[in-house]
């Protein structure tokens, strides 16, 4: 047996703290960390709910859709909606429409949030700054039901308020909203209005998580705020600007529905008409709910697929990506 010696005891201030022995099970964990896990069930209950029990109906683009019959009771038809999708001029059109109105956005919409976050961030009267953050987020949350009333007040021919402007500098009235010259930048630009300020504030969180000291550091090296903004805040931020990437080229295909839907008509259908209005009008006016889901499983798969090859490009270049 040992004898503890009075002058050879531990001194309890210094001695290494007693390691937390793991649960070594899944329930322990599961315990220990109860209250954590409880917090995700109500957003588990969102997804599984309205996201991924709603695929059992992803059938349908692979059956004869009946109403009498039900899903499970309506014939297979395997790949014949698509062969006639596919072979449709039409569904070319709004594929075409879908991606190049997404890439309008992508290329004037994605770097604007980034710019003016820089810019913001540089303001030094909180005052200030607050109040632009506010102004210019707040279009996030209007509808595009009231936005949309209020581009038909502002561009309308008939009596808009910057068509006025233009007459009363000598100019023709423009059909920004009536013409296929003009509709489209016009659904582009508006979008971006409505949007960028919202991603702007997703920046400044950021903006707010980089090191000061590193900005002190390039003061003593004589770097002006250009190639601060160069070196420092952009390589610290481009891991939240890769991700925001990868979920804009993620949705490629979602070209804004509610808000075409709100401006467009068949006058302008040529340049603006997209796969998820022409899935509106076919599915549910047309009653053709089968080709309806067949177009919508197409555009799923598509959005998949670039999101896969966006992160694994994005982890290629040292990046973490979404997954």
């Amino acid at each position: 047996m040992n004898r503890i010696v009075p002058g050879n005891r531990p001194d309890p201030r210094t001695a290494p703290p007693t390691p937390l022995k793991p649960s070594g099970t899944f329930g322990g964990h599961l315990l220990a960390n109860r209250y954590l896990y409880l917090m995700l069930v109500p957003a588990l209950l969102y997804y599984g709910i309205f996201h991924y029990y709603p695929m059992y109906g992803a059938i349908i683009a692979f059956k004869e859709y009946s109403f009498s019959k039900g899903i499970l009771g309506s014939p297979w038809v395997g790949l014949k909606n698509f062969d006639y999708l596919f072979g449709l001029d039409k569904f070319w059109d709004v594929f075409r429409n879908t991606i190049v109105i997404s890439l309008y956005r992508l290329a004037f919409g994605f770097p604007l949030p980034i710019a003016v976050a820089l810019l913001l961030n540089e303001v030094r009267v909180r005052a200030f700054k607050r109040t632009v953050q506010t102004v210019i987020y707040l279009p996030h949350f209007i509808s595009w039901v009231i936005l949309g009333g209020l581009l038909i007040n502002l561009l309308s021919t008939d009596g808009g308020v910057v068509n006025k402007i233009i007459q009363a500098f000598g100019g023709e009235p423009v059909g920004f909203l009536s013409s296929e010259d003009h509709f489209r930048g016009t659904l582009v630009w508006s979008m971006i209005w409505k949007e960028f300020g919202w991603n702007t504030i997703i920046y400044m969180a950021a903006l707010a998580g980089v090191n000061p000291q590193l900005y002190e550091a390039a003061v003593m090296d004589g770097a002006n705020r250009w190639r601060q903004i160069r070196h420092i805040t952009l390589p610290c931020i481009r891991g939240t600007i890769v991700v925001l990437l990868l979920l804009r080229i993620g949705s490629m295909m979602e070209a804004g529905f509610e808000q075409i839907f709100v401006l467009y008509h068949p006058a302008v259908y040529s340049v603006s008409d997209i796969i998820d209005t022409y899935v509106y009008r076919i599915g549910l006016t047309e009653g053709r709910f089968s080709l309806a889901a067949a177009v919508g499983l197409f555009k799923s798969v598509i959005n998949f697929a670039l999101l896969v090859v966006a992160n694994k490009l994005a982890r290629m270049m040292g990046e973490q990506g979404v997954y």
